[in-house]
């Protein structure tokens, strides 16, 4: 049986990678510290003999005794609320916490894989974006923090892999969702949703022409397994390139959740991007892999799992002030 350790376990796409890897055979060394995690999303496997968990900080030392074969490091903040609000964790977990996690790697000649995401091409210049694109992004403004943590992350792995001669892996994630995000984080799916649950209207920053491209998790999860497999170490986009309008975008969630809501208009915040699709042709070349969830069924999926939450849960807010990280 081969090991994996995977941080961020906690999390939306960690606990469906734990999911994944222990389907396939996998013992799972799942490791968080609740930052932004959440414990039910790991219930579940509380009792899975191939499974363990560890409560650690990973910008802090990293001990295993077990023998890893691979590594997955899916810890930070991954949404405007979390990482405007614990913005130096953020700037850490990409690197004091890639640092440690290159380390435990080499000493383990384990394979490491990083999540990083579509955030590195900032604002795009060049649209769909491809992995040859350097990117546009304002390195102090306030998405600076997960923007230049992705950033580093990605040029510290490349590091040790031509030094070190370390087997890793790069995957760029764009805009994810399904079940298991936190309602109330601040991405566009779950306020969208949780807003026409709760009867609000639905708020569209800045005039909604902004463009963006959602995947399933199950489609995201299987790209990034085909990734890790592979023989490839350099970024790869995984996303949908299926792209729409935010303005689009909430007239369908109105019309999926059966709700009479209305659009409401406020300031964009800074250095929202304009525009996000993915050109997904290096994945399709060198992992056979495409989207295949569309999203009329990935939405109908997220939308059940958010409707069963307790409605207390429904009705909490994440308390953060954005009236410095608004356009005037």
């Amino acid at each position: 049986m081969k090991n994996v350790l995977i941080t961020g376990a906690a999390g939306f796409l960690g606990s469906h990678l734990c999911d994944r890897f222990i389907k396939e055979g996998f013992y799972v060394i799942g490791m968080d510290n609740y930052i932004t995690g959440d414990k039910r999303n790991l219930e579940h496997l509380s009792s899975n003999p191939s499974f363990e968990f560890i409560e650690h900080d990973v910008t802090k030392h990293i001990s295993i005794d077990k023998k890893l074969d691979y590594i997955l490091h899916f810890a930070s903040p991954a949404s405007p609320i979390d990482y405007l609000k614990i913005p130096i964790q953020t700037l850490k977990v990409g690197s004091l916490g890639t640092h440690n996690l290159l380390g435990l790697a080499k000493a383990k000649k384990a394979r490491l894989l990083i999540a990083s995401t579509s955030e590195v091409y900032g604002d795009p210049l060049v649209h769909p974006q491809t992995e040859d694109y350097y990117g546009n992004v304002n390195t102090i403004g306030p998405r600076g923090v997960y923007d230049e943590a992705k950033r580093f992350q990605e040029s510290i792995t490349m590091a040790y892999h031509r030094f070190h001669g370390l087997e890793t892996r790069i995957v760029r994630i764009f805009n994810t969702y399904g079940p298991r995000m936190r309602l109330n984080d601040g991405r566009v799916i779950p306020a969208f949703m949780g807003q026409a649950l709760r009867g609000e209207d639905l708020t569209v920053f800045g005039d909604g022409s902004q463009t963006r491209s959602f995947c399933y998790v199950d489609d995201q999860v299987e790209g990034i397994y085909k990734l890790l497999f592979s023989d490839y170490s350099y970024p790869v986009n995984i996303g949908n390139p299926a792209e729409i309008s935010i303005k689009d975008f909430a007239k369908e969630i109105i019309k999926l959740t059966g709700t009479q809501q209305k659009i409401i208009y406020k300031n964009l915040p800074v250095d929202d991007p304009l525009q996000r699709q993915p050109d997904i042709s290096l994945a399709k070349k060198i992992l056979n892999w495409e989207p295949k969830v569309d999203r009329t069924e990935g939405m109908l999926k997220t939308f059940n799992f958010f409707k069963d939450l307790p409605e207390d849960e429904l009705h909490k807010r994440e308390h953060k002030d954005f009236s410095n990280h608004i356009k005037k």
